[in-house]
């Protein structure tokens, strides 16, 4: 191999994580998954030679164990993140401490490269839980870590995603597509472009300690990308719009019910727009041309579609 350099990633098992780990490895490093199901972690073993990708039991609120993991470390990627909270204070302990303590940790062991994942729209002062914490962390690891790169996507998608796949889902099912904030402007970017940052963030001088903003090329209103779904499924629904207010009354019981569907913090986040910020670094600084949505995502929607998609194969 080129080199045998050692990059941690924790939260490498994750949809982002396993097309970072797959690069890290393509380039000859190890690579240690550090996370909390080491399980999960082995079936990335495939993606490397034998030995070169190392499960790791890391926890982000347990000092001992992310020092563990950085030892020795050339490089550290932080992709973990969580949408809601399975106890109160997750988003503390994972997003703002959790930084904080690699970051430090980092520092210590004399690691050269560090990348970040944050969010769009992170900020230690608003008002969802999720994306002050989110602005919380980032503060914490440069505190900590100065020469940190972070990036901020905004929705992820791909093969394995939770946005395009779970509401072509729905419209499987159900005549009708509730739309909350149809209004919301939303800039979804490829996963695989967003690996790609994570890997120039790592290689290039000039990404230092900087931020950048991920985004795919084109943006639409929340609605806009729910009948882009339905156009990719074949399917015609209802598109419904419900009144904040009952959204919000409906987050209060569905955030009681195992899986979390929808809680409250989720709708303020739902209120402001997912978009690279005017004058923000983005892709484009990276060095990589961002991929539109509908070159990836109709060959993954496709089993959505009725017939699952294989009459289109038999088709004149």
């Amino acid at each position: 191999m080129a080199t045998r350099s050692v990059a941690t990633v924790f939260g490498g098992s994750g949809f982002i994580g396993r097309y970072v780990v797959k690069r890290l490895a393509q380039a000859g490093h190890v690579v240690r998954v550090a996370g909390r199901d080491t399980e999960r972690a082995r079936l990335l073993g495939p993606m490397g030679m034998v030995g070169q990708i190392v499960p790791l039991f890391t926890s982000l609120t347990e000092r001992g164990t992310i020092e563990r993991a950085v030892a020795g470390a050339d490089m550290v990627v932080n992709l973990v993140g969580i949408l809601a909270e399975r106890r109160a204070g997750d988003f503390q302990r994972i997003q703002a401490e959790g930084p904080a303590l690699i970051g430090s940790a980092a520092a210590a062991a004399g690691v050269g490269r560090i990348v970040h994942l944050s969010a769009i729209g992170a900020d230690p002062a608003a008002r969802s839980l999720y994306a002050r914490s989110k602005g919380q962390g980032e503060q914490a690891l440069h505190a900590a870590c100065p020469i940190a790169t972070i990036l901020r996507p905004s929705v992820a998608f791909g093969p394995e995603d939770q946005f395009f796949n779970r509401f072509a889902s729905l419209a499987m099912f159900s005549p009708v597509m509730p739309v909350i904030a149809g209004a919301t402007r939303l800039q979804p970017v490829y996963v695989g472009d967003v690996a790609d940052a994570v890997m120039a963030g790592l290689s290039r001088n000039d990404a230092a300690g900087r931020i950048y903003e991920l985004g795919g090329p084109e943006i639409r209103s929340f609605r806009g990308w729910l009948a882009f779904i339905l156009e990719q499924t074949r399917r015609r629904r209802w598109l419904l719009e419900v009144p904040m207010w009952l959204a919000h009354w409906q987050a209060q019981v569905l955030e009681r019910l195992p899986g979390r569907l929808l809680t409250r913090d989720q709708l303020l986040m739902l209120m402001h727009d997912n978009v690279v910020a005017e004058g923000a670094a983005t892709l484009r600084d990276l060095g990589i041309v961002a991929t539109p949505a509908d070159l990836v995502v109709p060959s993954y929607l496709a089993r959505f579609r009725p017939g699952g998609g294989h009459r289109e194969l038999y088709a004149v």
